[in-house]
């Protein structure tokens, strides 16, 4: 059986009806213990699309790097958004990613007719949205989103793991694995922890 990639059809099927630019939105870090949730906002330049694009979960750490820095080069707009844990905790996970998704949107420096947004909610953006569930699987806007935004995240717990080696958020990227929640059981909570997730099992 083989395999369907993400494409440009649902662009395509409204590059003449908006004319204007078109940008996919799309967040990674909603189910991790540990950092910020991360979203991007990305306009690409059909013609001159990256090869290999797809949801970034199906992609090795390897080739996101690799799209990654490909992106970088041929989009024609590429932002990030965050909201932080403590964001977060103040006001919930949904609320937090809508946010971080606002922010991808307005750090933008080209301005855009229409965003395609991964997921049944949409943040409010003065721009019209549509809502694709699994849009990473389907739209190469929002595939790319969620390799920028996936590859930008991997990259910050990193950096954020060099401070705090015990919890190797290298490996997890603050995500639940149970050497995460032994590491909390037996150190307790660093500041980047989301403390209104169920941290301790």
């Amino acid at each position: 059986m083989s395999k369907i990639l993400p494409n440009i059809d649902i662009e395509k099927s409204y590059e003449n009806k908006i004319n204007g630019y078109i940008c996919g939105i799309d967040e990674v870090g909603r189910g991790c213990l540990a950092g910020p949730v991360v979203a991007a906002a990305v306009i690409l330049n059909f013609n001159e699309i990256p090869i290999g694009i797809n949801d970034s979960k199906k992609l090795s750490k390897i080739k996101r790097k690799l799209i990654n820095e490909d992106l970088k080069i041929k989009a024609i707009d590429i932002a990030i958004g965050e909201a932080t844990n403590i964001e977060i905790d103040e006001a919930n996970i949904l609320n937090a990613s809508l946010l971080a998704m606002k922010r991808a949107y307005e750090n933008l420096t080209t301005p855009i007719k229409l965003a395609l947004i991964d997921g049944i909610h949409s943040p409010q953006i003065n721009c019209k949205t549509i809502n694709i569930i699994k849009g990473d699987s389907k739209s190469l806007s929002i595939a790319a989103a969620s390799i920028i935004a996936k590859t930008y995240r991997d990259n910050l717990m990193e950096d954020i793991g060099k401070k705090y080696p015990k919890y190797n958020f290298k490996n997890n990227s603050g995500y639940g694995t149970k050497e995460h929640y032994q590491s909390i059981k037996l150190n307790g909570l660093t500041k980047y922890h989301r403390k209104s997730f169920k941290l301790f099992k």
